[in-house]
C-alpha cells in the first residue's frame, strides 16, 4: 500500500503544480477527483504511510483555538512609500549620490498579506504571517490548503522565503453574493477577505476560499549563490514556486517609469488587486552596501498608484474644530473601498464648498483620494437624487464649547472665537509637536490628549515644563522610565530647531511651512518679525496681503507675545540658523521646475540652491513657469515645456548659472 500511496501523492502533486503554477493541466477533473478520493481512503486505512506533502492536507480539517506566535529568523521589513514620478526619480538620485549605478527589478505590488514560508528538505513545515515584522502567527495548517503553494519543492533544500497571499476579484464577488443571501456582512476588499480567510481557526473554511500566492523575496540569497533579484525569481520557479509574470529588469529609471505606465493601463483587467509597484535594486551585493533604515530597506520602494474615484452614500455631516478655531464639515459615508483602504469619512472643506456643489445628506457622492491625503467629496451623482435628501444647513455654535461661531468678511470658513475651547487647545498642541513643526518624537495625538486631560500640559509653553513632572508621568499606564526619558530628550532637542519650525508650529492662520521658511530667512530672528511693519511683510514675494495681515495681527496680540516670552525663558531658539538668501539675477523671482535625473546635485539640494538664490521651485509646468531644468531621462514635463516655449536649461547651462 505504501507504493500506491506514494504514487498517488506524487501524481496529484504534479497535477497541482501543472494546474496552479504552470496553468497547463494534464489530468482531467474526473481523474483528479478519483485519485484524490482513493488517496483519502488509503491514508485513513494506513495512517502510518501518510506523507507530510500529501495533497489531502489541502482539504483542511484542523480546528485550532488560537494561532501560536513565531519569531522570524529574518525580520520582515516594510517598504517606504512614494506617490509620484518625481519621488521615484529622487529615490534613484539618492542611490546614485552614494556612488552606485543601479539596475532595477520592477514588480507589481499585490494587495494581499505577507507570508513567510519555511521548507525543510524541500517539505513545507511552516507558514508564518508578517505580524509586526519580527513576530508573526503560525498559520501552517491554513497555508497548506492553498493550492498554489507547493507542499514539496523540486529540490530537497532548507529555505525560508516570502510572498503575498491574495484572493481574486471574482472570488470576492462570489463570496459576498453568498453572504448577502445569508444576511451576513460583506467583505470590503480582496485584502480583507484574504486576511480573514488565512486566519480562520477552522482550516476547512480556509480551504474553501480559493486563496492564491505569489512568491517574491529570499532574505539570504547569497547563501544559495544568487546575486540578483532576477536570479532569485528564476530560482523560485526552478523550485516549483509561483512567481508573478508581470515583472521587468529595468536598466534605468526611465524604463522603470515606462513599465509602471504599462501596468497602470492593464491594472483594471488584472484578475487580482494591485495598489502599486515595487522597485528594487537588482544587484544583491549593491543592496547590502546601500543598507537599511530602522524600518525599511534603502534599496527598495513601493510606488502607490494615484487618485481613484468611487461612489458612495453620504449618511451625515459632522463638524470638527481645528487649532485656529476653524470649523470643518466632514462627510460620514457608507464605508467604501478607495485606493486599497475602506473610507468612511471625507472632508467637505467649508459651507461654500457644500452649497456650490449642492451636497445633501442622503446623496450619492463621488469621492477621491491621492496618497496620504484625506479623502474629499468631488461631486454629487444627481442622477441618483430622489427628493429624500436633506439640504445642508450650517451650524451656528461650536460643536465642542457651544460658543456662537463667526465668519469674517471675505472668509470661506466659520471659526470658534473661544480661545479656551478645548478642541482648539488640543489641536494646537498636536500641530506644535508634529513632524513638520517642532518634531517632538514620541508626542503624538493620543499622548497629547492624555497629558492635556490629566492636566500635565495646558498650552505650548507648558510642554517644556514636563521635565519637572517626570515622576508623575511615569505613574501613568503605559509610560515607563525609558519612554518618558526619550520623550523629555526629544522635547529638549526641539529647543535647538531653526526659527522656521517654531513659526510653523505656532499655528498662525494662512501660514504654511514654506512661508515660515521665507519669513525666517528674511528677518533672521523672532524680534525682527515682531517689530516688522505690515508693509515690510506684504512686500515679500509669495507672502501677499492675507498672509502678511495674519502674521502682523498674530504678533500684535499680547497673549501671543506672552507665549513667545515664555518660550524664550525655556531657552527655545528664536534665530534662523539656516543659509541666508542671496539674490542672483539668474534665479531671483523666477519659478523653476526640475525633471529627469540631475547628476551634479541631488534634487533636494538643487531645490535648496535655487531658493537660496532667490528662486522658487514648483512641481508642475505651466505658463507661469520661467525655467525647466532638464536632466537625464526627462519626463512629460520636458515635452510640455517645449510645447509652451518655456526656457530650458540642460546641466551645462545649470552649472554655468550656478557659478
Amino acid at each position: 500500500m505504501k507504493e500506491r500511496i506514494d504514487y498517488l501523492v506524487d501524481t496529484l502533486n504534479k497535477a497541482n503544480h501543472e494546474y496552479y503554477i504552470l496553468d497547463n493541466p494534464t489530468l482531467t477533473d474526473q481523474e483528479y477527483d478519483s485519485m484524490m478520493d482513493e488517496l483519502i481512503k488509503l491514508e485513513k486505512k494506513y495512517p502510518e504511510f501518510k506523507r507530510e506533502d500529501s495533497p489531502t492536507s489541502r482539504v483542511g480539517s484542523t480546528v485550532t483555538s488560537e494561532f501560536e506566535k513565531y519569531a522570524h529568523s529574518f525580520p520582515m521589513l516594510s517598504l517606504g512609500d512614494v506617490f509620484n514620478e518625481d519621488e521615484i526619480v529622487s529615490f534613484d538620485e539618492r542611490i546614485k549620490k552614494d556612488g552606485f549605478h543601479p539596475i532595477y527589478m520592477c514588480e507589481e505590488k499585490i494587495d494581499g498579506l505577507g507570508i513567510n514560508l519555511i521548507y525543510k528538505d524541500g517539505i513545507l513545515v511552516k507558514g508564518i504571517t508578517r505580524g509586526d515584522g519580527r513576530i508573526g502567527e503560525d498559520v501552517t495548517v491554513n497555508v497548506k490548503t492553498i493550492k498554489s503553494i507547493p507542499l514539496k519543492l523540486t529540490k530537497k533544500i532548507d529555505i525560508e522565503l516570502r510572498g503575498e497571499i491574495y484572493i481574486d476579484k471574482s472570488e470576492l464577488e462570489k463570496i459576498n453574493n453568498e453572504r448577502k443571501e445569508k444576511g451576513l456582512p460583506i467583505y470590503q476588499n480582496c485584502r480583507n477577505l484574504a486576511s480573514g480567510s488565512l486566519r480562520q481557526l477552522d482550516s476547512s473554511i480556509t480551504a474553501k476560499r480559493n486563496l492564491k500566492a505569489f512568491l517574491y523575496h529570499l532574505p539570504n540569497p547569497i547563501d544559495y549563490n544568487l546575486y540578483t533579484q532576477s536570479d532569485v525569481l528564476d530560482f523560485f520557479e526552478e523550485l516549483g514556486l509561483r512567481v508573478n509574470p508581470d515583472k521587468k529588469v529595468c536598466k534605468n529609471i526611465n524604463e522603470v517609469l515606462a513599465f509602471i505606465e504599462a501596468i497602470k493601463e492593464k491594472r483594471e483587467s488584472l484578475p487580482y488587486d494591485i495598489d502599486g509597484m515595487v522597485l528594487k535594486v537588482n544587484d544583491i551585493r549593491m543592496q547590502e552596501n546601500i543598507g537599511y533604515t530602522a524600518k525599511n530597506p534603502k534599496w527598495a520602494i513601493a510606488y502607490k498608484f494615484p487618485a481613484e474615484e468611487v461612489r458612495t452614500k453620504l449618511k451625515d455631516i459632522v463638524f470638527t474644530v481645528g487649532r485656529t478655531g476653524k470649523i470643518t464639515p466632514n462627510a460620514v459615508l457608507d464605508p467604501v473601498r478607495l485606493c486599497g483602504t475602506t473610507v468612511s469619512r471625507a472632508t467637505l472643506n467649508n459651507e461654500d464648498f457644500i452649497k456650490d456643489k449642492d451636497i445633501r445628506v442622503g446623496d450619492t457622492v463621488i469621492i477621491r483620494k491621492a496618497g496620504d491625503v484625506i479623502p474629499e467629496v468631488v461631486s454629487v451623482d444627481l442622477s441618483r437624487r430622489d427628493n429624500t435628501q436633506k439640504e445642508f444647513t450650517m451650524i451656528t455654535n461650536c460643536p465642542v464649547c457651544n460658543t456662537p461661531l463667526i465668519r469674517k468678511e471675505n472668509e470661506s470658513h466659520y471659526f470658534c472665537p473661544n480661545d479656551k475651547c478645548e478642541a482648539r487647545h488640543i489641536e494646537s498642541l498636536i500641530h506644535f509637536a508634529s513632524r513638520n513643526a517642532m518634531n517632538i518624537d514620541g508626542m503624538g495625538e493620543r499622548i497629547i490628549e492624555d497629558f492635556y486631560n490629566f492636566g500635565f500640559i495646558k498650552d505650548i509653553a507648558s510642554i517644556y515644563d514636563l521635565k519637572t513632572k517626570k515622576e508623575e508621568l511615569q505613574e501613568l499606564e503605559g509610560f515607563g522610565e525609558k519612554s518618558i526619558n526619550n520623550l523629555l530628550t526629544s522635547i529638549e532637542k526641539s529647543k535647538e530647531n531653526s526659527l522656521e519650525r517654531l513659526l510653523f508650529g505656532l499655528g498662525i492662520r494662512h501660514f504654511g511651512k514654506e512661508s515660515a521658511k521665507i519669513i525666517a530667512r528674511t528677518f533672521n530672528n523672532i524680534d525682527n518679525i515682531i517689530n516688522a511693519k505690515f508693509e515690510e511683510l506684504e512686500s515679500i514675494k509669495d507672502i501677499g496681503n492675507t498672509m502678511a495681515k495674519s502674521i502682523y495681527d498674530y504678533f500684535k496680540d499680547e497673549k501671543n507675545i506672552e507665549l513667545i516670552n515664555n518660550l524664550k525663558k525655556h531657552n527655545v531658539n528664536m534665530e534662523y540658523i539656516g543659509k541666508k538668501i542671496e539674490q542672483d539675477e539668474n534665479f531671483s523671482n523666477k519659478k523653476f521646475v526640475i525633471t529627469g535625473t540631475i547628476s551634479i546635485l541631488p534634487r533636494e539640494k538643487l531645490k535648496e540652491e535655487i531658493i537660496l538664490r532667490g528662486g522658487i521651485t514648483v512641481d508642475s509646468v505651466s505658463k507661469k513657469t520661467d525655467v525647466v531644468i532638464v536632466g537625464e531621462n526627462p519626463g512629460s514635463k520636458y515635452d510640455k515645456a517645449k510645447e509652451l516655449g518655456i526656457t530650458i536649461w540642460d546641466e551645462d547651462t545649470l552649472v554655468k548659472n550656478l557659478k
